[in-house]
């Protein structure tokens, strides 16, 4: 049986994928605590530091744990027998606005310490010579969900399941989503097959879904109404920037996340994978949406 060196494995995405590859794969789990040694067949390096919505965090955690340990665990990999390596940046590496869509061609301009931090593991990775015979994968995922999540998703649903009313109908966006189901295919693709190429990899679901959509389906999820209020955007944009000074639920960071466009394309691991992801956006955030209940 392949074995797989896997850090993160605690977390959502990790603790998904064990469950999802621990008939067929052994791990060995990371520990912060022990020299990084590699002899597994395969290294999936999930293990960050998250975004911090309540800016409490110190910035030279995103370095130390986003840019310096996967530093570590890719040089422990390029002295190692194995040959896959696959590794979680996200598209916050390259944007946090995007203008029309997000492609591997975009060049990266992040402006937090998380994406700057995501951008230079993924600099040092790329400007090491291969061996003949490795296989590296960096994937840039947008939002993941599914059931277990605890991020924004659930927040919405909580807001929702308190019968108050939604105040940003006026707000028209479209965004990507990344269902956790798919990135776990796609995961097990790269390890796998062997005709895939190295390289930079958008993960997203193949459609987007507005914020206004994703109301709706909470509101079916919990088979009830929800009063709906189109409040002037001018208006909201106000309050926001008073939550910004006074630390209310409501801020610019916090709306632009709920309203703004991000589209990420996932055009080029389509194309090497020449396979449909298993679960549509609508049926992903479903299935992360029933969840809750």
């Amino acid at each position: 049986m392949r074995t797989i060196f896997i850090s993160g494995s605690t977390g959502f995405v990790g603790s998904n994928l064990i469950d999802y590859l621990k008939s067929n794969y052994n791990f060995s789990i990371y520990n912060k605590y022990n020299p990084i040694q590699i002899d597994q067949d395969i290294v999936i390096h999930l293990a960050g530091k998250a975004h911090d919505l309540k800016k409490i965090s110190n910035p030279s955690d995103y370095y130390q744990v986003n840019t310096e340990l996967t530093k570590e665990i890719f040089d422990a990999f390029l002295v190692s027998n194995a040959k896959v390596f696959i590794t979680l940046s996200s598209v916050k590496a390259v944007a946090d606005f995007v203008v029309d869509e997000l492609t591997e061609e975009c060049v990266p301009n992040p402006i937090t310490h998380y994406g700057k931090s995501k951008l230079l593991a993924e600099q040092y990775i790329v400007s090491k010579t291969f061996p003949v015979g490795k296989r590296i994968y960096i994937l840039r995922p947008c939002m993941i969900h599914g059931p277990g999540n605890k991020g924004n998703l659930n927040l919405l649903f909580k807001f929702v399941s308190n019968n108050i009313p939604w105040p940003l109908c006026a707000f028209e966006n479209r965004r990507s989503f990344c269902s956790i189901d798919n990135l776990i295919f796609i995961i097990n693709e790269l390890i796998t097959r062997e005709d895939i190429p190295s390289g930079i990899y958008n993960v997203s679901d193949d459609e987007t879904i507005s914020t206004n959509e994703i109301i709706s389906l909470i509101a079916n999820s919990k088979n009830k109404r929800i009063p709906i209020w189109k409040i002037p955007t001018w208006l909201v944009r106000g309050f926001a920037r008073i939550g910004d000074i006074f630390s209310l639920p409501l801020n610019t960071e916090r709306l632009d996340k709920l309203t703004q466009d991000y589209i990420v394309s996932n055009h080029k691991i389509k194309k090497v994978l020449g396979k449909e992801l298993p679960i549509t956006s609508t049926n992903g955030m479903i299935k992360t949406l029933n969840s809750f209940n």
